[in-house]
């Protein structure tokens, strides 16, 4: 349907009219709702014969897909069938007895979470921030941020660390787990953009992730502050919001 949908955007005006006999087939272009006839097509437009009627065909087809979608969507509304709610409606101590052959949400988000790391060894003497998930951060920043993705039920790994390219273990500030696609995502707060060698250093990373096939766009985001414009926390928020909650 997307492909229907990025073609629609292409046609010319109009549409096509086809008159047949026993000893010919003939076309017209349909422009004006008044005129029962329209422009005779010779064959020798037949790419411009081929586009209306492929327009016209485009049209029909969105128009049944659409409502074959919304009837779905209604079918699946009503009576909620999934296999994985097989696992989901048994109660707590038959769960604990299977092993589901779907993975819930739930249970993708609890194995993420539970995997066990090194931390980054870089002075961990400076992480003094509480966060409300129980844990040490760098900078008030940081802290706003992991609070931010508990209280929105987002699965983070702090400074989990990752291979570049070149061998070179570097650790985000935060590695999320995208649920609904389980796509990995990174996420770096640069909070000293005002210092000249922060900046080179912040390029250079930013360089080396590119290479390592992460970058804004696929899977990075980035939010940024100095000493005079600190973190828009308001920004920040709504952005979370937007690539990763389901809910309204």
């Amino acid at each position: 349907m997307k492909l229907a949908e990025k073609a629609e955007k292409t046609f010319p005006d109009g549409h096509l009219r086809v008159s047949r006999n026993k000893r010919q087939t003939r076309y017209y272009k349909m422009t004006d709702s008044a005129d029962k006839v329209g422009e005779y097509l010779p064959m020798k437009e037949s790419d411009k014969i081929k586009t209306l009627a492929q327009k016209d065909y485009n049209k029909h087809f969105l128009k049944t897909a659409k409502a074959e979608m919304e009837m779905l969507d209604k079918f699946l509304q009503k009576y909620k069938i999934s296999a994985e709610n097989t696992y989901n409606n048994l109660i707590p101590e038959r769960k604990n007895l299977v092993t589901p052959y779907i993975l819930t949400d739930d249970l993708i988000v609890k194995e993420w979470q539970s995997k066990t790391f090194k931390p980054n060894p870089y002075k961990p003497e400076h992480k003094i921030h509480d966060t409300k998930r129980g844990e040490k951060v760098r900078s008030k920043s940081e802290a706003f941020i992991a609070d931010t993705l508990y209280e929105f039920g987002i699965p983070y790994r702090y400074e989990y660390p990752v291979k570049m390219f070149n061998g070179e273990i570097k650790y985000p500030d935060f590695t999320i787990l995208k649920v609904k696609t389980r796509e990995i995502i990174y996420f770096e707060h640069f909070g000293k953009m005002g210092d000249e060698g922060y900046r080179i250093d912040t390029m250079e990373k930013m360089d080396l992730y590119r290479a390592s096939g992460i970058y804004p766009g696929k899977n990075l985001i980035f939010t940024y502050e100095t000493e005079n414009n600190p973190l828009d926390i308001k920004g920040m928020r709504k952005m979370l919001h937007e690539l990763f909650c389901e809910c309204e």
